[in-house]
């Protein structure tokens, strides 16, 4: 019986996205796991302490037992960092801890930007870490450039999010603006000026108006604005968000996963861009986003037609899961 690992960017995070990417996730292999034992280990916090694979692994039978796993898949967000030389990467993984880990295979995992290039201990580290014998799924091109560089067998298959949306699932979508809407914020990526703007429009084009609240500190950012009264707040979870997105409803916001999510429920999305990873995932996926410094072009945007079509390369995802 293969022993599979699922490194979840879930557990520990601020940003109910990653239990979005989670779910999708879980459901692109499972015919890989099916009939293996799974073990499941965190990314946002250490799988190990220092202390506990400095040693030889075979004094320490859990450590033994996580390296000598058959398939290790780190599972999607902007996991990879440029510089992994500091206490805020997302991946948490230093060279005093990694061993346990080594031939990780990524699953749909993107690249945050947090220095000019990839220092030396990043390339170290991703080299003792990262499989060199099966290739890597990556949610965008600029990702794909850096492991490739690196030496790593890359594809570009993006999010596991995104491997639903085939043609004939996005034909369900409908192309005109429905009566209610759903919005959300970054509470990271504040701009209380356009932000404002997009209130004040779905207020304007739209008889009812929900605000769902992605990220931990979300709901605080949302509260500073005006023209906010009269929109419901939808509970912070996972599986609010979907009973709402099962009713007649458009999504438009800040969040790229929210956006995303909105699609695999048949409803109508537009993703505002307000960092590389949507702009760099809609370079290949034609999401509909928008950038949100053009929110005065949302107006003429929600009122008109226009169909949902993902360029999701069903090769390339196959390609990925053949090796399994």
């Amino acid at each position: 019986m293969k022993k599979v690992a699922i490194l979840d960017t879930s557990v520990a995070t601020f940003n109910k996205g990653d239990e979005i990417i989670m779910e999708s996730a879980r459901d692109v292999i499972k015919d890989i796991t099916k009939g293996c034992f799974v073990v499941t280990l965190p990314t946002h916090t250490p799988a190990f302490h220092w202390y506990e694979t400095i040693t030889d692994l075979k004094f320490n039978n859990r450590s033994k037992e996580i390296h000598e796993i058959d398939l290790k898949f780190v599972c999607g967000t902007n996991l990879l960092s440029t510089n992994m030389f500091g206490p805020m990467t997302t991946w948490n993984i230093n060279i005093f801890n990694k061993k346990p880990l080594q031939n990780s295979i990524l699953l749909g995992v993107g690249c945050g930007v947090n220095s000019k290039k990839i220092n030396y201990y990043t390339k170290k580290l991703y080299k003792s870490i990262l499989s060199k014998d099966y290739m890597h799924s990556v949610r965008d091109e600029r990702t794909r450039h850096m492991l490739e560089d690196m030496g790593f067998h890359a594809i570009n298959t993006g999010c596991a999010t995104l491997w639903s949306l085939t043609p004939e699932w996005c034909s369900q979508i409908e192309s005109r603006k429905s009566d209610k809407v759903v919005f959300t914020l970054t509470d990271y990526k504040k701009d209380l000026k356009n932000d404002q703007k997009l209130i004040n429009i779905l207020k304007k084009n739209y008889k009812e108006v929900y605000f769902w609240p992605q990220g931990m500190e979300d709901y605080a950012y949302f509260t500073k604005f005006e023209n906010i009264n009269g929109i419901e707040i939808v509970t912070p979870s996972v599986e609010q968000f979907s009973e709402l997105l099962n009713s007649d409803i458009d999504y438009i916001g800040t969040r790229l996963h929210a956006g995303i999510y909105a699609m695999k429920h048949k409803k109508r999305s537009i993703i505002l861009i307000v960092d590389h990873r949507a702009r760099e995932m809609n370079k290949s996926y034609n999401l509909n986003c928008l950038e949100r410094d053009n929110i005065d072009d949302l107006h003429q945007m929600i009122n008109s037609n226009f169909v949902t079509n993902p360029n999701i390369n069903i090769e390339d995802i196959k390609k990925w899961k053949s090796q399994f």
